[in-house]
């Protein structure tokens, strides 16, 4: 298994043949989520009493959410509590995103920058008993790096992956996944120079990721990144499995700034 770090290796589901909805970079945006989750045909419900959300999927669907739950949106802690009900329930799997990752290891007390929206969900957490915080660290400690469904003909990773990393736990795989290829280089920002992996693609499983927010989602050699920005006044997207329909939700506002900006949409 990977270092307990990081993430909780890789989950293996080849026998789940969807339908899957799966969802993009939520980044804290509860309110859009339900919006979306409610437009795919879910029925969701706040049990008070239990303090959890009941939620009846459509037959025989279920959710796969693509990582980057938390940070720069405006309820991260709402978000986790629906995520982590859903899949108590069985109508749900998640991957872990670079966001989440720096969450889990901000709780167990690492020395991590508080910054990127992360300060906002420790702000928010603030206002959740020590319980639900206990939930949180232990839900983001066990998720994995990358789930392979459909015999092996789905892939579901954060920032994308290569075949010849599919199934595999390693270090690299692990840091594939959460961030992307890149060079080694930052840019005039400070920030990572990612290479596009996904042009030199050729597997023959699927893969859906998010991690780099662009405005359209695009299919590029059997790949499709579905992070569509919502946080940044963009939309929230799902992409349905096997049908490949594509369903999005507006956001409601713009609840941060995007330090770089969207990827331009390409078609080939």
């Amino acid at each position: 298994m990977a270092d307990k770090n990081d993430s909780s290796g890789y989950l293996t589901l080849l026998d789940k043949h969807g339908p899957f909805h799966i969802i993009g970079d939520v980044h804290g945006c509860f309110n859009e989520l339900l919006l979306l989750l409610r437009k795919l045909g879910y029925t969701i419900t706040d049990n008070y009493e239990q303090k959890r959300y009941v939620v009846e999927p459509p037959s025989g669907c279920k959710v796969v959410f693509v990582g980057d739950l938390v940070d720069r949106g405006p309820n991260s802690p709402e978000v986790l509590r629906l995520v982590m009900d859903m899949m108590d329930q069985d109508v749900a799997y998640c991957v872990s995103g670079n966001h989440d990752n720096k969450l889990y290891r901000k709780l167990m007390g690492r020395n991590v920058q508080v910054r990127h929206g992360l300060e906002l969900t420790m702000e928010q957490l603030e206002k959740y008993n020590k319980a639900f915080v206990t939930r949180v660290k232990d839900f983001l400690e066990k998720l994995p790096h990358h789930i392979l469904l459909d015999e092996g003909r789905l892939v579901i990773a954060h920032a994308g992956l290569e075949e010849r990393h599919h199934g595999r736990d390693t270090k690299g795989a692990r840091e594939l996944c959460l961030y992307g290829p890149t060079t080694g280089e930052v840019d005039e920002k400070g920030l990572p120079i990612r290479l596009d992996w996904a042009a030199d693609y050729c597997g023959k499983a699927v893969v859906v990721y998010g991690h780099t927010p662009i405005h359209v989602p695009r299919w590029r050699n059997n790949t499709i990144n579905i992070d569509t920005g919502c946080v940044f006044g963009g939309k929230l997207t799902a992409l349905t499995y096997p049908d490949h329909v594509l369903t999005q939700v507006d956001a409601l506002e713009i609840y941060a700034e995007s330090v770089r900006p969207f990827l331009p949409h390409r078609t080939h």
